[in-house]
């Protein structure tokens, strides 16, 4: 149960900073010139980012087939 816990109180951390590289990401984007370089490493950690949160998702709620 405590396990479980933790696992949420990191998913959620996880998917606040998605949702801040989402905004950074938007921001940038709508620069007159753009930092390409900084805009692909933000892009390339929020990818990194959603894949963990997944992992964290099944694990937290497995895909029970009966």
């Amino acid at each position: 149960m405590e396990d479980e816990l933790l696992l949420i109180k990191k998913l959620e951390a996880l998917t606040l900073r998605h949702q801040e590289l989402d905004m950074m990401i938007d921001k940038l984007n709508a620069e007159k010139f753009k930092d390409e370089f900084n805009l692909h490493r933000l892009k390339k950690e929020k990818l990194c980012l959603r894949d963990e949160i997944t992992k964290l998702q099944d694990a937290i709620y497995p895909d029970i087939i009966a």
